[in-house]
C-alpha cells in the first residue's frame, strides 16, 4: 500500500516537502522547500526520511518555500532525478542563488558579532553556498511539457497541468499501479486564479482519487482584480500629478511582471501621467528576463505584447537599474517617478535605500502590493507606525501608505472549491499548505460542497492510500 508523508507545509504555509512511496516501487519526493518565517529554524535539522533513498524530486514550481532546500537534500545524499518544466529550473536558479548570497551574508555579519565576543563556534554555517548549487543543477534534470504524460519508470507517469501560479508553475498528476489497479493521486503545488494579468488560467484536473491541495487562502475570497486595478491607478495618478514619487516594495517573481504588464498597460491607454519608472531589483529583473523568454507560457495579452513589441514589459519610460551606481542615481529624481524595488516585505534590499531618502515627503506614496508578515519593516508602516528605523537611523513617515491586496498568486476560497469540484472518481481529499484556522474554514465548505469527508494534514503524519 502506497503512503504519504508531509515533512512540511503540513499545518504551515512553507517548507513544502512530501514524501510518497509506492510499495515495491518508487520513493518520490514532491517539493523540498524552505521554512520562512516562525518555523525557519526548521530548515538547520536532518531530514526526517535518508534523501540518499529518494529516486525522484517533484518541482511543482520555483518559490523558495517550495525549492529551498533542494542544495541541502543534495549535500545529504540525494542523487536521483528531479523533474521540473524548464521555465521552473530557470526561475529556481536565480531563487536559489539569491537564497544562497543571503544566507552568506547573513553568515559572515553574525560571524563578526561572534568573533567579538569569542563565540564564533556558536554560529550556524549556512545551509549552502553557490557550490552546493552548481552541484544540484549538475543532477539529472527532466522537463516534463505541460498536459504530456512523463513514463519515470514501468507503471508509474507524472503529467504536469499548468497551475496558473507563476511562470512554470504546475500541479502534478502521479499515476501509479497497485496490484494491477492504476491510482492516480495529484499535488496541487500553489494554484493561481483565473483573473491574472500575467498568466493563463489555471488548467482544470479531470480525474483523480486522491487530491493534496493547498489552503493559503482557505478562509476567505480575494478583492476583485477590476476593483484592485482601479485603487492601484488613482493612487499612481493622484501622486504623480501631485509632483510626488511612488515607492512599490515587489517580490521578484510574479508580483514584479504584474504590475509591470498594468504600467505599461496604463501607458497604452495614455492613463499613466508623464514620469519616470525603475525597476530597481536585480534579482526581478533577472527574474523578468525569464517570462520574456518564456512569452508562450503567459496570458494572451502578454503574448501580444511581445508579438507588438518585440518584449512583454518593457516600454517607454521604463529603466532596469541592476548595477548599483544606476541605483544610487535614482537620488536624483525627486519628483514623478514609481520605483520598484526588493524586497516585497521590506526585510532587506534596495527599497530600503529609497524609503531613507523618501518616506519624510508627504507628497509620496507607498504601495504595499503582496502580505506583509508580522515583525517586519512592511508590517510595521502597514500598521501605521510614525517613525522607522532603517540603517540604524530612526525615518520620519509622511508618505501616505496603501495597501492594495487583491494582487494575489494563489487561487481564494471559492476558486479552491470549483477548482476541486471538477475532478471526477475523486474519493480522498488532504489539506497542506495553510495555517489551521484556515484549513479549518476550508474543510467546512468543501465537506458541504463535495459531501465526502476533508483531512488536514499533521507534520510526519503517515497517510496510507
Amino acid at each position: 500500500m502506497a503512503t504519504i508523508t508531509s515533512h512540511g507545509a503540513a499545518g504551515v504555509v512553507t517548507g513544502s516537502c512530501h514524501l510518497l512511496e509506492i510499495e515495491g516501487g518508487a520513493r518520490i519526493l514532491i517539493d523540498c522547500g524552505m521554512f520562512q518565517g516562525p518555523e525557519q529554524n526548521q530548515n538547520d535539522g536532518p531530514f526526517a526520511f535518508d534523501p540518499g533513498e529518494i529516486d525522484y524530486l517533484l518541482v511543482t514550481h520555483a518559490h523558495l518555500d517550495h525549492v529551498g532546500r533542494i542544495p541541502k537534500l543534495l549535500k545529504e545524499g540525494f542523487t536521483g532525478i528531479i523533474c521540473a518544466t524548464e521555465a521552473t529550473r530557470d526561475l529556481a536558479e536565480i531563487i536559489l542563488l539569491d537564497s544562497a548570497k543571503i544566507m552568506r551574508e547573513d553568515y559572515e555579519t553574525t560571524y563578526k558579532k561572534a568573533q567579538r565576543r569569542g563565540k564564533e563556534e556558536d554560529v550556524q554555517l549556512p545551509l549552502y553556498d553557490e557550490d552546493d548549487l552548481e552541484a544540484a543543477f549538475d543532477l539529472v534534470w527532466k522537463y516534463p511539457e505541460y498536459d504530456n504524460p512523463l513514463k519515470l519508470r514501468e507503471g508509474l507517469t507524472v503529467t504536469y497541468r499548468n497551475a496558473g501560479h507563476i511562470l512554470g508553475s504546475a500541479f502534478i498528476e502521479i499515476s501509479y499501479l497497485e496490484r494491477g489497479v492504476e491510482q492516480t493521486i495529484v499535488f496541487s503545488g500553489d494554484i493561481g486564479n483565473d483573473n491574472d494579468m500575467v498568466m493563463p488560467d489555471l488548467s482544470k484536473c479531470l480525474q483523480a482519487n486522491t487530491l493534496y491541495v493547498e489552503s493559503t487562502y482557505g478562509d476567505r475570497n480575494h478583492k476583485s482584480v477590476e476593483e484592485t486595478i482601479s485603487e492601484f491607478k488613482r493612487i499612481i495618478i493622484e501622486t504623480l500629478n501631485d509632483w510626488g514619487n511612488v515607492l512599490i516594495p515587489s517580490f521578484a517573481v510574479e508580483r514584479t511582471q504584474e504590475i509591470l504588464c498594468l504600467l505599461k498597460e496604463m501607458h497604452d491607454r495614455k492613463e499613466l501621467p508623464q514620469c519616470e519608472i525603475f525597476l530597481d531589483s536585480p534579482m526581478a529583473t533577472r527574474a523578468t528576463e525569464v517570462y520574456n523568454n518564456y512569452s508562450e507560457l503567459l496570458s494572451q495579452k502578454c503574448q501580444d505584447y511581445k508579438e507588438r513589441d518585440g518584449t512583454v514589459f518593457d516600454f517607454e519610460g521604463l529603466t532596469f537599474t541592476p548595477e548599483a551606481e544606476a541605483s544610487k542615481a535614482i537620488n536624483d529624481v525627486d519628483r514623478r517617478a514609481i520605483i520598484i524595488a526588493g524586497s516585497g516585505m521590506c526585510t532587506g534590499g534596495r527599497i530600503l535605500h529609497h524609503f531613507k531618502h523618501r518616506l519624510w515627503n508627504r507628497k509620496n506614496a507607498v504601495i504595499f502590493v503582496g502580505y506583509q508578515v508580522v515583525g517586519t519593516l512592511g508590517r510595521q508602516m502597514v500598521d501605521g507606525a510614525r517613525w522607522v528605523k532603517i540603517y540604524r537611523e530612526e525615518i520620519l513617515v509622511r508618505a501616505s501608505i496603501h495597501t492594495v491586496n487583491g494582487f494575489s498568486a494563489h487561487a481564494d476560497q471559492s476558486a479552491i472549491v470549483e477548482w476541486a469540484s471538477q475532478i471526477k472518481d475523486l474519493n480522498r481529499i488532504f489539506l497542506i499548505h495553510g495555517e489551521e484556522d484556515k484549513q479549518v474554514i476550508l474543510r467546512s465548505v468543501l465537506e458541504n460542497v463535495l459531501e465526502q469527508k476533508v483531512h488536514i494534514v499533521k507534520p510526519g503524519e503517515v497517510i496510507y492510500l
